[in-house]
């Protein structure tokens, strides 16, 4: 998958796609039918498949302290969509001045001139432009005039008739449900991110661990957790079991949220390596413990807990 920069500077084979537009946060199974119709359109037609998205979030703009909420940031992002076989990822830049835009302008400028679209496709309640004047309804009429096709995909649905949502896996996480934001993921949830140096306590009691900073990234219920634990770098993804706390190390005076994974059987050295840490089963809440060996005998318990959780998990 090739990842563009600019709608103007595409180059003449990104040019005339298919295009699912959104945020697509989290590239839940709501996000895949949208992005999977813009697939089937291209491939019948023989068209580029593109997916155009905007970073920041524009949340992030307008709301720029709000808590951290983001289930994809866009090295994750890009990541899923790949996995759906996208041809072009686009990220438009988000801030102010492009919010300023005219949902027209939008349409005309963006879609029509610097894409080229032969065929659009959005989520039914895909709103965009100043204000959010620009709707599907917009989209359709002047795809009509401007040359370009568009589709309005309907909202999915569970099997108990709730919509798959962004919002609905934030809910979940920050409940500890990690198997409820799997479903509505149609995968396991995972943070990535570079291995930092922590304060070698892990070690010192016997479990050393990997240190990751959740920077932009949705925090989870806090506590600990059974994980699968990837290199992303250097070829194919070898995972190993792990167990993980998310947290502020209670014990210790802590402050900051960090995710500390202990991997079993694992011997080698990944500090600055980028990796992926999947949640796989939330096994406690976060707690303060009397002292190191209160402490230690936990992480152990809570190792065993994850072996056994990890041992009954799909690959």
């Amino acid at each position: 998958m090739r990842i563009y920069r600019h709608y103007r500077t595409l180059p003449d084979e990104a040019r005339g796609a298919a295009i699912a537009v959104g945020n697509f946060d989290g590239v839940h199974k709501g996000h895949q039918a949208v992005i999977g119709e813009a697939g089937r359109i291209a491939r019948a037609g023989g068209l580029p498949w593109a997916v155009l998205t905007f970073e920041p979030h524009p949340r992030r703009v307008f709301q720029p302290d709000q808590p951290s909420f983001r289930l994809t940031p866009m090295r994750a992002k890009a990541r899923a969509l790949e996995a759906l076989g996208v041809d072009a990822m686009i990220v438009q830049r988000f801030n102010r001045d492009f919010s300023r835009q005219p949902a027209e302008a939008f349409v005309k400028n963006v879609l029509a001139d610097g894409f080229g679209a032969n065929h659009v496709v959005a989520g039914y309640d895909f709103v965009f432009g100043h204000k959010r004047g620009g709707n599907c309804e917009l989209l359709l009429s002047m795809g009509k005039k401007l040359g370009f096709g568009f589709t309005a995909v309907s909202a999915i649905n569970d099997g108990e008739g709730e919509v798959y949502s962004s919002t609905r896996i934030r809910r979940c996480l920050r409940d500890g449900d990690v198997r409820g934001a799997s479903a509505i993921l149609g995968r396991h949830f995972s943070y990535e991110g570079r291995v930092s140096h922590g304060d070698q306590r892990g070690r010192a009691i016997g479990f050393p661990t990997l240190n990751l900073h959740l920077g932009s990234t949705v925090r989870p219920a806090l506590g600990v957790y059974a994980v699968r634990v990837g290199n992303l770098e250097g070829g194919e993804t070898v995972w190993h079991d792990g167990v993980a706390n998310v947290g502020k190390r209670p014990t210790f005076g802590g402050e900051d949220v960090i995710l500390e994974a202990h991997l079993m059987n694992f011997s080698g050295d990944l500090y600055g390596k980028l990796i992926a840490v999947t949640l796989i089963e939330f096994i406690r809440a976060e707690k303060k413990f009397d002292g190191l060996e209160a402490l230690r005998a936990q992480i152990a318990a809570d190792k065993k807990t994850a072996q056994s959780i990890l041992a009954e998990a799909p690959a």
